[in-house]
């Protein structure tokens, strides 16, 4: 990369940059209280339900096609235009997105939501192109992935707090006399598409230092040679695909009467100890995986990181608002004692991954199967929290997928990191599998739907990612 500004006016481009992180991941966690929202609003079954999903990650794998294709043939369009022109478009596309919700509601068509939600993930889907790369060349290469670790912490931040804020929005404050209905959805959108029009703005206003590539973009599919990357990218289909599947009916099943029977603003709380989890468990990663020497000063600094993050997930969710009033409501330690339990575990999980990135994804695919295992086929609060600390073992799998998948791809790199971004569309796969079986046997039976997923990525890490000689390559 060639720059003409100084390295050490890069703080602020990141912190710039930090806000997108965390704007598109509170965003992209909304789709969990929207969908059983809808479901309720339209009467719609799981499987249509889950199309909300379908929708939104469906654009990852479109967006990322074109462009990957494009990009073959036309050269990169964000070294083209620039990473700050692309990171304004997205964030308006973003802004367009989210004012469609309001003719939506107008207008009562669920289809209209669903294109809404497209128009608002192609929109994601550029940011995240432009963002991450952007964020990975903000100064010393020698020090791009602890960047990257940094803004995909805030990143969590957002996924943990949307819940709340989005439960809060729709159950309360724009609730039509204390009564949910579609045209609740409204407003709230439009504070999010208001939220991305303004951040264009802050982005346009701010000096980004202007980046020139050099680096050359192979044509042909010769990175599908590579047996890890092919593996590679099943395992972050099945990734993805897990992922958004359990969060996407988490509240619903969170309500069923066999686990816990909630009333739905209260499940949508605490789902923010789901995407909490994810935000412990990586940034505990990150410290995990790091070059500290030190095995006790790493498990020391784990420890009080997730300390710290559970704090605030415990601080949060404990905002109510109530006849207009803002309150704090308190969980009671044995309300939250076993997610402290569910965190000792992880702790345990990482010490037997040993700080090896595949060594970790094997290990805490093992736990997922077992964690849904428990959440399928037993009941109660066992269930419950079973469900709820998928997010813990979750956290670390994109960026142990990711690594081991691009290592040794040598001039392909860039083009296998292309083909990894479209496999994303298993969030709009495996939901509504999900969805489906969840009409024909439950929500509680259909959470064994993952443990397949969850099985591969085990396979994976291993087996599967191991790099081998491919000829001519």
């Amino acid at each position: 990369m060639e720059t003409e500004n100084n390295p050490t006016n890069y703080k602020k481009p990141f912190i710039t940059i930090t806000l997108l992180f965390f704007l598109w991941g509170f965003i992209t966690v909304m789709n969990d209280v929207l969908i059983p929202y809808l479901k309720e609003g339209f009467d719609l079954t799981y499987f249509q339900a889950g199309l909300v999903q379908f929708a939104f990650f469906g654009a990852f794998f479109f967006v990322s096609l074109i462009y990957y294709l494009v990009s073959l043939s036309k050269g990169d369009p964000i070294n083209r235009v620039g990473y700050k022109t692309g990171i304004i478009v997205a964030l308006l596309v973003c802004g367009a997105g989210c004012a469609l919700f309001y003719p939506a509601a107008e207008f009562q068509k669920y289809g209209f939501f669903l294109g809404a939600l497209f128009l608002l993930a192609t929109g994601v889907t550029l940011l995240q192109i432009a963002a991450n790369p952007y964020a990975a060349i903000l100064g010393k290469p020698e020090t791009a992935s602890s960047r990257l670790n940094l803004a995909q912490g805030v990143n969590s931040l957002g996924t943990t707090i949307a819940p709340i804020i989005g439960g809060l929005l729709l159950y309360k404050v724009f609730a039509h006399g204390g009564e949910v209905t579609i045209d609740s959805i409204k407003l709230p959108y439009l504070i999010y598409g208001s939220l991305f029009v303004v951040l264009a703005v802050i982005v346009w206003r701010s000096h980004l230092p202007k980046f020139a590539s050099d680096e050359k973009v192979e044509k042909g599919l010769g990175a599908l040679r590579y047996p890890h990357l092919r593996f590679g990218m099943i395992a972050i289909f099945m990734y993805v695909g897990g992922e958004v599947a359990i969060g996407s009916y988490l509240i619903n099943y969170m309500m069923d009467g066999a686990i816990m029977g909630l009333p739905e603003s209260t499940a949508s709380l605490y789902l923010a100890y789901y995407w909490g989890g994810a935000m412990i468990g990586r940034l505990c990663g990150a410290i995990s995986l790091s070059d500290i020497a030190s095995q006790s000063r790493k498990y020391a600094y784990m420890a009080v990181t997730a300390i710290v993050v559970f704090l605030v997930v415990y601080l949060v969710t404990a905002i109510r608002i109530e006849d207009g009033e803002f309150l704090m409501a308190f969980m009671t330690p044995a309300q939250v004692g076993p997610f402290l339990v569910m965190i000792v575990l992880n702790f345990i999980a990482f010490i037997f991954g040993k700080g090896h990135p595949a060594r970790a994804l094997g290990v805490f695919s093992i736990c997922l199967v077992v964690l849904l295992s428990i959440a399928a086929f037993t009941g109660g609060s066992l269930a419950f929290w079973a469900a709820l600390g998928t997010g813990l073992f979750n956290s670390i799998m994109w960026s142990n997928i990711f690594t081991l998948a691009i290592k040794d791809l040598k001039q392909y790199t860039s083009q296998g990191s292309s083909l990894l971004v479209m496999m994303i569309a298993g969030g709009a796969i495996v939901p509504l599998i999900m969805g489906a079986a969840a009409d024909r046997v439950g929500i509680q039976l259909a959470f064994a739907v993952p443990i397949i997923n969850y099985i591969y990525i085990a396979f994976y890490g291993f087996a599967g990612h191991k790099v081998k000689e491919v000829s001519g390559a």
